[in-house]
């Protein structure tokens, strides 16, 4: 296959993405697209990621989250270093992160995605 196809394909994917019109589309078509375990991975590393913009210590994330150290460091990573795509999110979800001055996932102790079924 061809790079060109391959971004084409790639573009596609994300185009298809933007129309997705509620929450409860979004998360249908991520429940099609993705197995549990991939949704669970990319739910804990966006949760690691408000913790760490929150300015939450890598080794209270650690006990919080469950995540890995490799993951953590991840995620540190691409917000330091990555595609700012991140710091294009998280400012657009101040204000509706649970608890907005507690961290992701304080509703009863209900980790960041759980609540709300994905």
């Amino acid at each position: 296959m061809i790079k060109n196809e391959k971004r084409e394909r790639s573009d596609l994917l994300y185009q298809a993405i933007l129309t997705l019109q509620s929450l409860e589309e979004c998360k249908n078509f991520f429940s099609d697209l993705c197995t549990v375990a991939e949704l669970r991975a990319m739910e804990q590393r966006f949760e690691v990621a408000t913790l760490l913009s929150g300015g939450m210590i890598f080794y209270e994330i650690l006990e919080r989250t469950g995540a890995s150290s490799a993951t953590i460091s991840r995620v540190n990573r691409s917000l330091q270093y990555g595609a700012n795509g991140y710091q294009a999110v998280l400012p657009r979800l101040k204000g509706s992160l649970p608890g907005e001055g507690d961290q992701p996932g304080d509703e009863a102790g209900t980790p960041l995605g759980e609540a709300d079924g994905l």
